[in-house]
This record gives C-alpha cells, sequence and structure tokens, in this order.
C-alpha cells in the first residue's frame, strides 16, 4: 500500500507506527513541518502556510485562520505529490491543527484515518477544573468554537483513534460509534529499569539509584502539569527528607494556557522568591530521550500532574521504569493508576498532601516495590507497544486499505469504569457528556 502521514510535528504520535508500515514493505510519506526529525524507511515532505493569520473578524475564531492556512499548505504538497504519482490507499493525520481539513478532498479515494486526541469542553475538563475556574458562558462558547475544526476532519474521516478512554469520553457520542480506543503504545522493553543508571550534573556530581531521587517531567514546566503546585511542595519535601535531590525537567515555554505574564516562564514567576536548598533541586531542561530514560531509572518517587486533559506519554514512560509515580487524582490519571496498587494519589491542589505522601513513599522504600512492579505490569499488560497497541493500529490500517470498517469501542474494561464512576461498560450507554463526568 502507499500510506501518507501528516503531522506538524514528525512523529509525533506516529513515531511507531510510521516506520513499522515501512519496514512491512509499504510505501510511505510524511508531511510536517521543517526541521523535523527522519524515521527509517520514510519519506519525509516539509509544508509551511503561505502567510500569517491576520486579525480574525470575531474573537471566538481567533485560531481557525490558521488551521485553515495550515489545512491549505497540506493540500499543496498532496497535490504536488499527486502530480509525482503518490495517491495514498490510506491516511493518518492528527486533527489537531487544522492539517486534517482537506486531506479527502485532495484524496478523495483515499481512506482517512484521524487520530483524535482530545475534544474541548466548557465544562467537566481542564477549562474550568480550578476552584476560581468559576461558571463563564462567554469562555463555554469560546471553547465549543475551537472544535470547528476537528468536527470538519472527524467528519471526514473514514475511521479514527483515541489513546485513553477518558480522551474517547470527551468526544460526541456520533464521533465514538467511529473510534477506537488504542494508545500509541509504550516500547517496554527499551523502557525497562538500569539499576547502573546515572545521570550527571551541571556541576559534575553523579546522581544514581544509590542516591534518594524525587524526580518530575513535562514538557514545560507550566500549571497545566502542575507546576505551581510542585514549586509549592518543594521546600517541604527538601525539609522532610534532607538528603533527597529534585530533579525537574522539562522546558520554560507555554504548551498550554497561557504563561504568567509578569515574568518569562512559570520557572522565574514561582521559583526565586522561595526558599530553597539549590544544592539539591536541579533544573535540567530538555534531556536527549536516553538520558531522560536513566534519570527516571534512579527515581525513588516520580510526581505527575495534569489537569483533566491529555495523559503525557511520560507518565506511562516512568511507570514502565518502575517508578513510584505520585499522581493528581484527575480523571486521565484516575483511568491507569489505582490508589495504592500501582501507583498513589493526592489531589491536584493540594501541596501539603503532596509533600506527605513523598515524604512517606521515600520513607518506607523498598516495601514500596510490590507498587513499582504493578506499575510496570500495568503499562506491560495495556500500553505495550509491540504486543498490545501496535499489533492493533496495524490491523486498523489493513483494513482501511482494504476497504473494510474496523470494530469501534464497543465494551470498556470493567476496571476503568469502576474508576471513572461510570455507570456501564457499555459504551453504547454512555451518551451523554453529563453522564461521563466525574
Amino acid at each position: 500500500m502507499k500510506i501518507l502521514f501528516v503531522h506538524q510535528n514528525m512523529p509525533g504520535q506516529f513515531k511507531h507506527l510510521a516506520p513499522a508500515l515501512a519496514a512491512d514493505g509499504h510505501e510511505v510519506v510524511f508531511i510536517t513541518k521543517s526541521g523535523k526529525p527522519n524515521l527509517p524507511g520514510v519519506r519525509k515532505v516539509e509544508y509551511k502556510p503561505h502567510r500569517e493569520p491576520k486579525e480574525p473578524p470575531h474573537r471566538y475564531f481567533d485560531r481557525f485562520e490558521d488551521q485553515i492556512l495550515h489545512g491549505q499548505a497540506v493540500v499543496k504538497v498532496c497535490l504536488a505529490l499527486k502530480e509525482t504519482g503518490f495517491e495514498p490507499d490510506v491516511i493518518c493525520a492528527h486533527t489537531g491543527w487544522g492539517e486534517a481539513l482537506f486531506l479527502k478532498d485532495a484524496f478523495p479515494e483515499a481512506r482517512l484515518l484521524t487520530f483524535n486526541e482530545f475534544f474541548y469542553r466548557g465544562r467537566g475538563t481542564d477549562t474550568d477544573f480550578l476552584k476560581e475556574d468559576r461558571p463563564d458562558i462567554d469562555r463555554e462558547c469560546r471553547t465549543r468554537v475551537r472544535n470547528a475544526h476537528m468536527l470538519v476532519s472527524m467528519a471526514a474521516a473514514d475511521w479514527g483513534y483515541v489513546p485513553t478512554y477518558w480522551q474517547w469520553s470527551t468526544h460526541p457520542k456520533a464521533l465514538r460509534e467511529k473510534m477506537s480506543v488504542i494508545h500509541d503504545g509504550i516500547d517496554t522493553d527499551f523502557l525497562s529499569r538500569q539499576p547502573d543508571a546515572y545521570l550527571d550534573l551541571a556541576d559534575g556530581r553523579r546522581l544514581t539509584a544509590d542516591d534518594e531521587v524525587v524526580t518530575y517531567v513535562a514538557r514545560n514546566l507550566e500549571p497545566y502539569r502542575g507546576f505551581d503546585v510542585v514549586a509549592s511542595a518543594l521546600k517541604g519535601i527538601q525539609a522532610a527528607r534532607p538528603n533527597a535531590h529534585i530533579v525537574v525537567t522539562g522546558g520554560e515555554d507555554v504548551s498550554y494556557g497561557s504563561g504568567p505574564g509578569y515574568q518569562d516562564s512559570w520557572k522565574d514567576a514561582l521559583i526565586p522568591h522561595l526558599e530553597l536548598d539549590a544544592s539539591r533541586l536541579h533544573f535540567m531542561g530538555r534531556l536527549p530521550y536516553e538520558e531522560f530514560g536513566r534519570m527516571l531509572s534512579i527515581s525513588r518517587a516520580h510526581i505527575y500532574l495534569t489537569y483533566p486533559f491529555v495523559l503525557s506519554w511520560s507518565m506511562l514512560e516512568a511507570m514502565s521504569r518502575e517508578c513510584l509515580v505520585v499522581a493528581s487524582d484527575t480523571p486521565p490519571v484516575r483511568e491507569v493508576i489505582h490508589n495504592g496498587k500501582n501507583g498513589l494519589l493526592v489531589p491536584y491542589s493540594d501541596s501539603a498532601k503532596l509533600v506527605s505522601t513523598v515524604a512517606e513513599a521515600l520513607a518506607k522504600g523498598k516495601d514500596m516495590d510490590r507498587v513499582r512492579k504493578a506499575a510496570r505490569q500495568t503499562v506491560i499488560d495495556r500500553y505495550d507497544l509491540k504486543t498490545v497497541c501496535l499489533p492493533q493500529l496495524l490491523d486498523i490500517v489493513a483494513k482501511l486499505g482494504r476497504r473494510e470498517m474496523p470494530e469501534p469501542t464497543t465494551q470498556i474494561p470493567a476496571e476503568v469504569v469502576a474508576s471513572m464512576g461510570w455507570p456501564s461498560t457499555d459504551a453504547s450507554k454512555l451518551s451523554l457528556w453529563s453522564e461521563m463526568r466525574v
């Protein structure tokens, strides 16, 4: 088959799927923005919107023209590919930036598989999560409009998939009926704990598994991933565990939400005024993936906090490395972690509880090994790349290539239903968003 991938930040969620299809002998082309890494056996084609968006006619449409410009730029590349004789049998595209808007217009005979990461809701997800986020009809209306480009893309798609049941639940019922819940996959063979792992610090010191290391990871250090809560807990953790080193990994940009306004980054806004032992607090920036993995292997407690939003790969990667994960008791996390069994849950905004939970877990030492082992087993059983996720994704692509329709998700695992507080394991009975909110 000829298969086309589209993602502005190659490889994105297609890191494993695209090269696997190429290795199976298919012709694979990947459309992306400039400067992205290559994948083995995959031909990369770059695009660039021809101009910047103009002032919107209404502020609700502040992103819509930019999404259309992305869609147009991708179509131009598609038409150029068509002139060379490349017409895909299957297209795999992320719906997030407008790139999938017009793919069916460029290649009407192709089967379109969309990665449907998240559907924005005015209530019950990230937008009204914190106590200070009171009902705001203007915000709710604007949030609804944010889905416009994704709705157009998903309506054109032949099939879609989504990585978690909670993220699946945010989508309208009509769209869920042609959607499968399949995670992109965690390479548990690579992401196993390394007893001899180490992390070199900027001052020349080296941390190993013999040191008491607490880790926190986010793509960017920002409130959506709980950095403000972690910042307020740092002093307490250092006081409770005088030998602990806290390693913070992540950039200083903003991926979600907005910046602090009065400083260049949330780190600059939150950290300087705190009375902390700088010799035991290490900001690593963004680490290369191999070094990131070594860091997880020396972690004795790993903090992961998130709004009700997209679940980060890093939490599952930490679990695969047998980290003792201390995480926020929020829906995307609750789907995976069961308190005391394969991790520890704390209320999102309760920094004091975060401090005490981390300190108690560190004090228990090897008594928490059963939780670490259970964490890795959870990832192996439910999210393993080679035995669970990749075979399912390859099967969906193969079916679409044969002009067959995949099977939608009709049953939800009982343990997920119990942890989420949903009324039924029958997906068809979960019809209204209001019924599925926790």
